[in-house]
């Protein structure tokens, strides 16, 4: 279960969302066991995902899923506390960014939102650069004063106001291989494509080739993914493929949608 360890004048609540997640679940929750509170939101697990979270918390709840930024808003929704911290099954809070979340919930002086670097890994390789570093996105919030966007995917906490900087890391394991980073390729990709249809966005021949092109430029040079060896070559070929394929996707979805609308109308 949570432990209530934290002594602090404002405790925690940590939100995690999961789905199948067995493999990484149990070392994630590990790094933050010293919250007050955990909620983990499932979205139809077939494997031990949720006696794992049960491990940790009475709170896991199952939530259709309709997207990263609802779904992590639905988690937020389920907590005690004001204060939240975000983190996904493959990462991993560090001691040093622990006793920094800490320190802000102990200060009479808090911002409602701070964001945090990550560390994020290919295997076991460290990527350093292709824009993968220092990658601060804000978990740490008051849920009062900052709530996530209602995105399918690319989902951000939008704040009152400004955010401020923690130090401490959080380690991202995001893929053990060229495998499962193909597979959320895909997965993105369909997303990406939905998620760009919603908003009025249209393919054109501009996006099939020059920015699946730009794309790889600006990882492997711009961003010297060049620095990070085949590593680097590698990711720079799979954001060529994601931005190739997501507009792809957006226009099969148009001619999809086209021709049901044309039969329809016969």
């Amino acid at each position: 279960m949570a432990k209530n360890s934290v002594h602090t004048h404002c405790p925690l609540s940590v939100v995690v969302i999961a789905k199948n997640e067995a493999e990484r679940l149990d070392a994630c929750l590990q790094s933050v066991s010293w919250a007050d509170e955990i909620v983990v939101a499932d979205s139809g697990s077939s494997d031990a995902t949720r006696e794992i979270a049960r491990r940790y918390t009475d709170k896991v709840v199952d939530i259709p899923w309709h997207g990263f930024g609802p779904q992590k808003q639905a988690a937020v929704d389920l907590a005690t506390n004001d204060w939240i911290l975000n983190i996904d099954c493959d990462e991993r809070v560090t001691p040093d960014l622990a006793a920094e979340i800490r320190d802000i919930l102990a200060s009479d002086h808090a911002v409602g939102a701070y964001s945090v670097p990550r560390r994020t890994f290919l295997g076991a390789r460290e990527i350093k650069h292709c824009g993968w570093y220092p990658d601060r996105t804000i978990r740490l919030f008051d849920r009062r004063r900052a709530h996530f966007s209602d995105s399918l995917v690319h989902e951000r906490v939008i704040a009152d106001g400004p955010a401020a900087d923690c130090q401490g890391h959080l380690l991202h394991y995001s893929f053990s291989g060229i495998g499962p980073l193909l597979t959320k390729l895909n997965h993105y990709s369909d997303l990406s494509a939905r998620q760009m249809y919603e908003q009025g966005r249209r393919c054109t021949l501009l996006d099939l080739t020059v920015r699946p092109l730009f794309a790889f430029f600006k990882t492997y040079f711009l961003k010297a993914g060049m620095l990070d060896g085949v590593e680097g070559v590698i990711i720079s070929i799979t954001t060529f493929l994601l931005t190739f394929a997501k507009y792809v996707k957006l226009r099969e979805l148009e001619h999809d949608i086209s021709r049901r609308s044309s039969a329809k109308e016969e």
